[in-house]
This record gives C-alpha cells, sequence and structure tokens, in this order.
C-alpha cells in the first residue's frame, strides 16, 4: 500500500472526482473542452496532488502539495458556481457538491497543520 492511500482524505478526493465527472456528464457538448474539462481536471488533481505530495522526502513538502490539493479544490468550486449559472447543474447537485467540498477543505487544512506542525500524520 502506498502512503496516500493511508489518508482519508485522498479517498474522500477521489469520490469527489466521481461526483464531478457525474456532474459534468449532463454539461452540452459545446463545454466539452471548456467547463467539464476544466472541472474534472481541477478535480482530479486535488487526489492527485495528495498522492504526488506523500512521496516527498519531507512533511514540509508534502505540506506544500497539500495547499495545492486546497487550491485545486477551491477552483472547483468556483467553476461550480459559473456551471450554475450557465444553468448547467441544478441547485441539489450544487449543495452536494459543495457538502463535500467543504469536507475535504476541513480534512486538507488539518492535514496541512499536522504536516508543518512536524507530526505524523499516518
Amino acid at each position: 500500500m502506498f502512503r496516500f492511500e493511508k489518508f482519508e482524505v485522498w479517498k474522500d478526493a477521489v469520490d469527489f472526482a466521481d461526483l464531478i465527472y457525474g456532474a459534468t456528464r449532463a454539461f452540452p457538448r459545446e463545454e466539452q473542452f471548456g467547463l467539464t474539462s476544466q472541472m474534472r481536471r481541477a478535480a482530479v488533481s486535488v487526489s492527485s496532488n495528495i498522492a504526488e505530495g506523500s512521496s516527498r522526502l519531507s512533511d514540509k513538502e508534502f505540506a506544500r502539495f497539500v495547499e495545492i490539493s486546497y487550491a485545486s479544490l477551491m477552483e472547483v468550486v468556483s467553476q461550480m458556481f459559473v456551471a450554475i449559472r450557465q444553468k448547467l447543474i441544478d441547485q441539489s447537485q450544487v449543495d452536494h457538491i459543495y457538502g463535500n467540498a467543504e469536507n475535504i477543505a476541513r480534512k486538507l487544512s488539518a492535514l496541512r497543520n499536522t504536516l508543518e506542525g512536524g507530526k505524523s500524520s499516518d
């Protein structure tokens, strides 16, 4: 088992990417290379940066990747607001995505604080 697989936040981030893929599946074809692609890439980036950071030699480096993961999560949230304004998703999807994003944001912040504090995060 790789180190990143031990983190609950990584598992949540993979689930979040699934959620975003599902939500964007119904977007119009003309959005395939626009908002659909951007939201999906940003969502995948959340778990990817946790995985990549976990391979770093220091917790300080890992914490930096957790920050990047957090930034990608915020990208998805912002893009979600564009999607709702464009009437590409409905309010129930927004509520579900937003709730998941809040949960992941809390866990990423806790992980970053642990790593920056020098404590073991396994």
